[in-house]
């Protein structure tokens, strides 16, 4: 009787064991979760981006007849979206919402297209598959120019912000590189959606987001940066930041003490720069300094400084080069 009760134990033992590799051995082999194609998203609230990319489609879709469409019409047929040149990509919400907005297209991205990924080699000798798009002919090629357009500025947008980034990274500079309010009309969100991906910061969406109390305004002002800085602060409340364009520490100090947030040194030499943003620093260590003004990739390594926060160039949404891609019917 007991070398029965001992034989069903070791019994119940040696299941449980198995019991536990078998969990092991299907833990181990679970397919691991892919990282997400797009990683903001859901920054885009979908009828902003719906509106968006439709005026962008009606300014290239013909008024009245689409004889190009009626031409091929409207067979199911693939096209294939190929990178063409080296660069970051970004854009795939704008890519996937012209398509969505076209009507009746479906989309398949390719495991390897992730949204922020370099892709250094793509080439015209060495082009990258990214995506299948299917759907109706016409909607395919009425579609076709709106999202290359948006993918390949986007992309640009990104690949040089990223490059930045890169730099600053290699120099140890904790601070960071920003855009500013230098972009596109009516392509902004775009190109603030490739800052976001190349690594970059926004800076300011719009005028709403931020004061920004610039030369011009102090001048409307007669002159006093005191004055513009307290007439701002009644209406924006605790709840927006202020910045103050300063062409020099006396006028950053002055901002500061009036109350401002953010002081943005336009202009300045880098040795200056380095040496007034830390005697200012020293009194107003809670004020952001943003350092702008001619700044580029190239010249940016010399404001590097413990004592500057942010380095803006208008240049990453203004001088930026495209990413070549194509979108081409499979036949």
């Amino acid at each position: 009787m007991a070398r029965t009760k001992q034989t069903k134990a070791k019994r119940k033992k040696l299941e449980e064991e198995e019991s536990t590799t078998t969990e092991e051995e299907s833990n181990t082999t679970k397919p691991q979760p892919q990282p997400p194609k797009n990683l903001f998203s859901s920054l885009l609230p979908p009828p902003q981006i719906r509106t968006i990319i439709t005026q962008y489609l009606q300014d290239d879709i013909p008024s009245h007849f689409d004889v190009g469409g009626h031409v091929v019409g409207n067979t199911i047929k693939k096209a294939e979206l190929w990178m063409k040149s080296p660069g970051v990509l970004a854009g795939i919400p704008f890519f996937n919402a012209t398509f969505d907005v076209c009507g009746s297209c479906q989309i398949t991205w390719e495991d390897i297209a992730i949204e922020g990924q370099s892709y250094p080699n793509a080439s015209g000798d060495n082009k990258i598959k990214l995506a299948t798009v299917t759907g109706p002919v016409s909607h395919l090629l009425r579609g076709e120019r709106t999202a290359l357009n948006t993918l390949s500025r986007c992309s640009g947008v990104a690949t040089l912000s990223n490059e930045c980034v890169q730099i600053a990274k290699s120099n140890q500079w904790k601070g960071l590189v920003a855009g500013t309010r230098k972009t596109t009309p009516g392509f902004r969100l775009v190109e603030k959606y490739g800052l976001l991906v190349g690594g970059a910061a926004t800076h300011r969406l719009d005028l709403s987001q931020m004061v920004m109390l610039k030369d011009n305004h102090v001048w409307a002002c007669g002159g006093s940066i005191e004055r513009a800085v307290k007439k701002a602060r009644v209406v924006s409340g605790f709840s927006q930041k202020i910045e103050v364009e300063c062409q020099s520490l006396a006028e950053a100090m002055i901002a500061a003490e009036a109350g401002a947030d953010v002081v943005m040194l336009d202009n300045f030499e880098p040795e200056q720069l380095k040496k007034d943003a830390k005697v200012f620093k020293e009194k107003f260590p809670h004020v952001t300094v943003e350092a702008s003004g001619g700044i580029t990739m190239e010249t940016m390594p010399d404001y590097f400084s413990e004592d500057v926060d942010v380095i803006s160039q208008g240049k990453l949404t203004q001088g930026y080069d495209c990413v070549d891609f194509s979108l081409k019917i499979v036949h």
